[in-house]
């Protein structure tokens, strides 16, 4: 099993950090689908030390979402330091992840994010510094590269290691290539073979049977998947349930997509409020409708809804409407996780 520091997981599926996505109303649904380690969306250093409320509410941990990694970004190593240090005595998060893989220019601007990857000696000196500060398990999430120039996977990799990073996890794009393209999972290889910490594979896992091939092409310790899961919270149990005994159970019924649907935005509405909660959910259910036949009519119906009653009245019709050969009940349902969500 995935084991960071002391802190030991269920098993080797790690939900990714995706930003707007991985607040606790989704995290706690992923974490009830069986995955052994949630990751929270970035933070900015700067944002946490000011006190900024919005983003002292992002440093939120509920009890059963453990074990869980928040993970901070920033480029300046005073600031970077204060912020782990908040983590690390003010949260109850288990583990503390810095970010060195984002790619989008008003972070790289900053000299945070992806931008770390020219530099293993910043690597070095950043981690090292915010190790020494905390005493929370510190990791790292990096992408291979800046550029199709200048991939230093292995030696940033390395620098993690010698600071005292705890595990790294290595999303196989540059930052150049953003979500683009291929990802290389030769080079998250290689990053295994040259480090002793443990290595957690990400990129191009939209399928059970895809993270089986990354664990054995690259022999790393754990799969985390990202926008794979994007209203599909049940490829993190299909993969969970494929990498143990090699069953590959069935996809949802589209009445059970919509019954987690609507419990994903229930769980946003108290944690945000209704009028934040409807306006955000509108993407996750553009995501979780996905593939359902007949969901383009309603897609843009549901992007105009401000109240949480009227989406649900929606989605509800939708399912009703919809062939009974296209609402059978999900024959794995005895043994879905999603009896659990509630």
């Amino acid at each position: 099993m995935l084991k960071i520091g002391g802190i030991e997981m269920k098993n080797q599926v790690v939900l990714a950090p995706m930003a707007g996505v991985c607040n606790p109303a989704f995290r706690l649904i992923a974490k009830e689908f069986g995955t052994g380690l949630v990751c929270a969306e970035m933070v900015s250093d700067k944002a946490i030390i000011h006190g900024n409320k919005r983003t002292r509410e992002m440093l939120f941990v509920d009890e059963r979402e453990k074990p869980l990694s928040l993970q901070i970004f920033g480029g300046d190593r005073e600031s970077l330091v204060e912020a782990a240090k908040v983590v690390d005595q003010e949260t109850n998060a288990d583990i503390i992840d810095i970010n060195m893989g984002c790619p989008v220019p008003k972070v790289t601007k900053c000299d945070a994010g992806a931008r770390w990857l020219l530099d293993p000696n910043k690597i070095y000196e950043m981690v090292s510094a915010v190790v020494e500060s905390v005493s929370k398990p510190v990791t790292v999430k990096m992408r291979i590269g800046w550029d199709s120039e200048h991939i230093y996977a292995v030696e940033n990799a390395r620098a993690v290691e010698r600071a005292g990073g705890q595990a790294v996890s290595v999303h196989g794009r540059t930052r150049e290539q953003l979500y683009t393209g291929h990802a290389n999972w030769d080079i998250i290889r290689d990053v295994k073979e040259a480090v002793s910490i443990p290595v957690i594979g990400n990129g191009d896992v939209a399928s059970p049977e895809d993270a089986r091939r990354m664990l054995d092409l690259t022999n790393c310790d754990g799969v985390m998947i990202g926008r794979g899961a994007l209203g599909n919270p049940w490829m993190l149990y299909r993969t969970i349930e494929y990498l143990q005994t090699g069953k590959l159970l069935p996809d949802p019924s589209p009445e059970e997509k919509i019954r987690i649907a609507i419990l994903h935005m229930d769980r946003l509405v108290t944690l945000k409020g209704e009028a934040v909660a409807v306006r955000e959910m509108r993407k996750h259910l553009a995501w979780y409708l996905k593939g359902l036949k007949g969901s383009a009519r309603i897609k843009d119906v549901i992007m105009e809804e401000t109240k949480r009653d009227d989406m649900v009245r929606i989605l509800e019709q939708f399912v009703s409407q919809l062939p009974a050969a296209d609402v059978d009940e999900f024959s794995a349902s005895a043994a879905s996780p999603a009896a659990v969500a509630q």
